[in-house]
C-alpha cells in the first residue's frame, strides 16, 4: 500500500534514510537533522511525502518538492529520498512510490521531474533507467550558507 506519510511514521522514515545515506557519500545519517527535515516536508504546502507500507511496517519512502522552472515556465518536481528497505527491494515498491509522487506533482502543475542520484549507486541508476529516466548534462554543485553569504 502507498499512502501519504504522517508524523507517526517519522521513526521508521529516519531508519530508511539511514539505509539511503550509507550509499550516498555526500550525506551522513543524523537522526535529529532527518527528523527536522521530515517535519518540514510534512508541514510544507509545496512538498509531499509518500510511504510504502507492508502490514504495519513502513518499507519505503519518497519525497517531492515543487520548484519553479524558468526553462519550463512551470513547476518542476524535485524527487528526493526514494528508498526501499533492503528486504523489500525488487517488489515494485520503488516504482509505486515514484508513480505516486509523480502524480502528486502533475496534479499541481509540474511538467517535469528531476532528481539527484549518487553516481556510484549503480542499482539506483539502473532502477531509474528502467523507469524511463535519462541522464542530463547538468552536474550538481552545493555551497553551505554562512550568515546569508556563500
Amino acid at each position: 500500500m502507498i499512502r501519504k506519510a504522517c508524523t507517526d511514521d517519522i521513526k521508521q522514515l529516519i531508519d530508511l534514510l539511514g539505509q539511503l545515506f550509507i550509499l550516498e557519500k555526500d550525506f551522513k545519517a543524523d537522526a535529529l537533522r532527518q527528523r527536522r527535515g521530515l517535519l518540514l516536508l510534512l508541514e510544507s504546502e509545496r512538498a509531499e511525502l509518500f510511504v510504502a507500507q507492508y502490514d504495519v511496517r513502513v518499507v519505503g519512502m519518497v519525497a517531492g518538492q515543487l520548484l519553479v522552472s524558468t526553462s519550463e515556465g512551470a513547476f518542476s518536481l524535485l524527487v528526493e529520498d526514494l528508498v526501499v528497505d533492503r528486504a523489500f527491494r525488487g517488489r515494485g515498491y520503488g516504482a509505486g512510490l515514484l508513480r505516486s509522487i509523480g502524480e502528486w506533482g502533475y496534479e499541481r502543475g509540474a511538467d517535469r521531474m528531476q532528481l539527484l542520484a549518487d553516481q556510484h549507486n549503480g542499482a539506483a541508476l539502473e532502477f531509474y533507467g528502467r523507469q524511463g529516466w535519462r541522464r542530463t548534462n547538468m552536474i550538481c554543485l552545493r555551497s553551505y550558507m554562512t550568515s546569508g553569504v556563500t
